[in-house]
């Protein structure tokens, strides 16, 4: 028997559980079955959001032909025997998994047959298709993002599940526990499948008491030990915790910052987390707590020596004194500003008495002639001109005055460039 979260796939587009935004009321697939006016797509997301629940929906509510294959494990001869009943039905509609791996000879046997539109492919990945898939398959198909389901989702499918009488379990004394419920819900972690994946296993190995089997929490957390989590370290949900991560430290919030945290904790990926902990350092606090990169690299050092679970702990130390940390991003804008003018050609030549001296001839250049040593005179400074003519006046550094640190900097700094000008 097929697994019950195979049986449980939609039949028909309204059996379709969550992406409201896609086959909802005013839906953009919803309107192109009800139009009847198909046209060939990439669904992308987690595991378990339905993606082939929705290619399967869609063959349902159409008389269209429907057919599965895989872009890895599937042949060229197994796309051409869907093309000839393309060809004998008029259409075929084509779930391909995985397409963000067909290589070439494939995806140039199927572009043909998508632009006459014998074949209607909807292409499953979990890979960002502007980034993972060719463009000329792109160019040929609409690109439709999934989302993890709600928990609110998530119950429904395992309630339909529960009084199903074909598909489910409708024609068993089932009960399950509140508490066994809200553990199939949570640590499903949006992932549909997983949850029934493992409510099938609870009901299949309890057994019946009285004609009544009873699902406890501990059933739940026996069948499903550890929260589904989508960690990727190579796809988009990986980079966008990473972003979260960043923008939370950024914006000052300890409580969001630590929960991301959490979540790249939870996927192992220390090197990642250590290289994001010291360019947040130097990126965003920077100036205004210099002493901040070297007590984080100290955590990052920390945290590699003792490995998880125990780097845990100097990385939460980090990502705190981070956050409350005051925040200045100088240093990264004056260094791309210097770069904005390298990169507009604004370089011009370097002042004679800049030059290096010690080179056989460079007196005769006038190398260096006219250099004052700035340690001979009080206070350690002298006026005299560094840059070339053309950007003698150029500003780069833009001092934030966020910290007592960052504002001495600011105060030497403007007293230097009064000095210029005079």
């Amino acid at each position: 028997m097929e697994p019950l979260a195979y049986r449980m796939r939609p039949t028909s587009i309204d059996d379709v559980i969550g992406q409201q935004h896609l086959v909802g009321p005013g839906g953009i697939i919803r309107r192109m079955v009800d139009a009847g006016r198909l046209s060939s797509m990439i669904l992308y997301g987690p595991p378990g959001t339905g993606k082939t629940s929705i290619a399967r929906a869609i063959a349902g509510s159409t008389a269209a032909k429907f057919r599965q294959l895989n872009a890895v494990t599937d042949t060229k001869k197994d796309m051409q025997l869907v093309a000839e009943e393309a060809k004998m039905s008029g259409q075929v509609i084509l779930l391909l998994d995985e397409i963000h791996r067909l290589d070439k000879a494939k995806q140039d046997f199927l572009l043909p047959h998508l632009e006459n539109g014998r074949i209607i492919l909807i292409g499953a990945t979990t890979s960002n298709p502007y980034h993972a898939i060719n463009p000329a398959i792109r160019s040929r198909t609409q690109i439709f993002e999934l989302q993890p389901l709600t928990e609110a989702d998530i119950k429904q499918a395992l309630q339909r599940a529960l009084t199903d009488k074909k598909n489910g379990f409708g024609n068993q004394a089932v009960v399950v526990e509140g508490q066994a419920m809200d553990h199939f819900i949570m640590a499903a972690g949006g992932d549909v499948r997983a949850s029934l994946n493992a409510l099938e296993l609870a009901i299949l190995s309890t057994p019946d008491k009285d004609g009544t089997i009873t699902i406890t929490r501990q059933d739940a957390e026996d069948c499903l030990q550890k929260t589904s989590f989508n960690f990727d370290k190579d796809g988009d949900m990986h980079y966008d915790i990473m972003s979260a991560f960043q923008k939370s430290i950024r914006g000052s919030d300890v409580d969001a910052a630590l929960h991301y945290l959490a979540r790249l904790i939870n996927g192992g990926d220390l090197p990642t987390i250590a290289r994001r902990l010291l360019v947040i350092s130097f990126e965003d606090i920077g100036l205004a707590s210099p002493q901040a990169a070297s007590r984080t690299l100290a955590a990052i050092e920390a945290a590699e020596r003792l490995g998880f679970p125990e780097a845990r702990i100097p990385l939460s130390q980090a990502v705190i004194e981070l956050c409350l940390s005051p925040k200045s991003n100088s240093a990264v804008t004056s260094i791309d500003s210097a770069l904005a003018d390298i990169n507009k050609g604004r370089t011009g030549d370097i002042p004679a008495h800049l030059k290096d001296s010690h080179y056989q001839g460079a007196k005769t250049l006038g190398n260096g002639t006219g250099y004052q040593y700035p340690h001979q005179f009080p206070g350690g400074y002298i006026s005299q001109q560094y840059l070339p003519d053309q950007l003698k006046d150029a500003r780069y550094y833009q001092p934030k005055e966020t910290s007592k640190s960052e504002a001495q900097f600011k105060q030497i700094y403007d007293n230097i460039s009064r000095q210029k000008k005079k």
